[in-house]
Parts: structure tokens; sequence; C-alpha cells
């Protein structure tokens, strides 16, 4: 029987799943509706749907490596309980290597490709592990990194996943140092590699910034230009790499570190789970609950 739009769009209605998910579910039952509805409930993507207005906020950065590439992760979840769960680890793994072996260039792309480049899709394969779980889950973002034998990579976890960091560093194979880096970038949280990265209007605009502050601290116009380039020098401090003092030596800039390997930092990324994204307000008491309830 032939599967048509209508049919579709009913069963999306009945379900809450996916378009693709229920033109499968019809193809497979022969178009037969409540067959479908059936089939969608065994593959636990009715259940995920039905969580789909759930708050994920909670979750795990992960970071897997293979030779010269690597992919940094975040998957969410609603509670950190899950986190700790065998089967949520077991995801992060299978996602990991799915991204590394695929490589999708964005996560509408990577949602749609088939899991490890045959069978169901990585959407329907992580919806299938809501039911599991039983909470919702969402790969939320990734970035993928390629280097030569020459570089090394530096990988590094923080608080069970709170926070994941991955960069690369070109010139040097000590990935005992790169970790030290992506430890560092994990603790300090720049923004950017080096000054250069800055933008000249970013820049300018705290340029400006500093001056008036300056001007209304009531400092003479003649003295201000200096100690807006001063001050200037702080916020650069603040958010980029090479010009913080290193978290586990102070005395010595990440900079004078980094050459003194006869190094360069090509980039990094830093996921901190959760950022940006609207919280649930459980308590813990109702927190378990919900554990204890499932």
């Amino acid at each position: 029987m032939a599967v048509t739009a209508k049919m579709v769009k009913e069963l999306r209605e009945k379900t809450g799943a996916g378009m693709m998910d229920c033109k499968k579910a019809l193809t497979e039952t022969n178009g037969d509706m409540e067959q479908a509805i059936d089939y969608l409930r065994e593959k636990g993507i009715s259940k995920a749907a039905k969580k789909a207005d759930r708050i994920a906020a909670e979750g795990s950065a992960y970071v897997a490596v293979d030779g010269n590439n690597a992919v940094l992760l975040e998957m969410n979840c609603e509670t950190d309980f899950v986190t700790k769960n065998d089967q949520f680890k077991v995801l992060l793994a299978d996602l990991g290597n799915h991204l590394l072996s695929q490589k999708p260039a964005n996560l509408e792309e990577a949602l749609q490709q088939p899991l490890h480049g045959n069978g169901e899709t990585l959407e329907s394969f992580i919806n299938s592990k809501i039911a599991q779980i039983g909470e919702k889950l969402s790969l939320r973002r990734f970035s993928i990194f390629q280097k030569t034998d020459a570089d090394a990579f530096g990988a590094y976890v923080h608080m069970g996943g709170n926070i994941g960091v991955l960069t690369i560093l070109e010139g040097t194979t000590d990935e005992t140092f790169a970790k030290d880096v992506a430890m560092h970038i994990a603790a300090v949280n720049p923004r950017y590699v080096s000054r250069d990265a800055v933008s000249a209007e970013e820049v300018e605009k705290e340029r400006e910034m500093l001056k008036t502050q300056a001007l209304n601290e009531g400092k003479p116009e003649n003295i201000v230009e200096k100690m807006v380039e001063g001050r200037l020098g702080k916020f650069f401090e603040e958010i980029c790499l090479l010009e913080q003092s290193y978290v586990k030596d102070p005395d010595h800039k990440v900079k004078k570190l980094v050459a003194d390997k006869g190094a360069t930092v090509k980039g990094f990324v830093r996921y901190e789970v959760g950022e940006g994204m609207e919280k649930r307000e459980d308590n813990f008491a109702e927190e378990v609950m919900s554990q204890v309830k499932k």
C-alpha cells in the first residue's frame, strides 16, 4: 500500500513522532495505522515524542579520539543521575564513534545519517535510548578536529563530564602537555586563542568603554589613553588563552610554555554542559522521587 502524506500527518498527530519515523513505520506495516502506532511504541519512538517538551539541560561532555581524528560532543538529559547510568555511557561512546567515522558537517546531517553508516538513523537510535533510559535525551552539539602525526590533541573532561575541552597543538606530539593546556582552558574559560583572533570591532568597543570609565573616574584626559591601553592588556588576559597566566604555574604565560615546546595552538573548543539553556528547578527530593517512580 502506498504511504501518503495524509497518512504520515495522521500518524504524527497520534504519536508525536517525527515525520521520517512515521513514514518508515507506515512503510514497514504496509500502511496499517494501528500496527504503525504499535511499531513506534515498540521502537520507543512514541514514548520519546511524549518527552520532547521536557527540559534536558543536564548531561555530559564526551571526547573520543581515533588516531588523527577527535570529537568533542555534548549530550543532554534531564537529570545528572542519568549521566552515571551505564546505558548513557555506552550511548556516548556510540555517538563518538559514529561522529568520527561518518564526519557529518553539522548536527542536522548527523541526526539523519545511518548509525555507523548502516541501519537506523542516529536520531532514531537516540530515540530508542530515550525509551530504555526513561528521560529526554538530545545530542546538542559536536566539534570534529583533525591533526597530523606531528601534532597533539589535548583532551580533558572535568567533573564527570560537566566541562569538556578539545584542543590541537601543532609542532609537538607531547599529549601530556596538550592535556595540561586543555585543563587550563577548562578552568579559565578563554574565548580566543590569541589577540589576533579578537575582532577590531570588539577591541574598539572595549577601548571606548574603558575610556569612558576612566573619564568618569575623574582621570585627566592626558593620561586616559595610557590607562586605557594598560587596561586593554588586562582585557586580553581575560579572554585570550596565550595571554593568560598558566593555572599550574602562574609565573609564566601560556604563550611562553607553548613556545618552549616549539608549538602553536591551532584552536580549541570548550563545552560546559547546559550553558545558555533553561534549567529545571526541581529540588533534590523531587529529583530523587522522579527517579524512583520510573
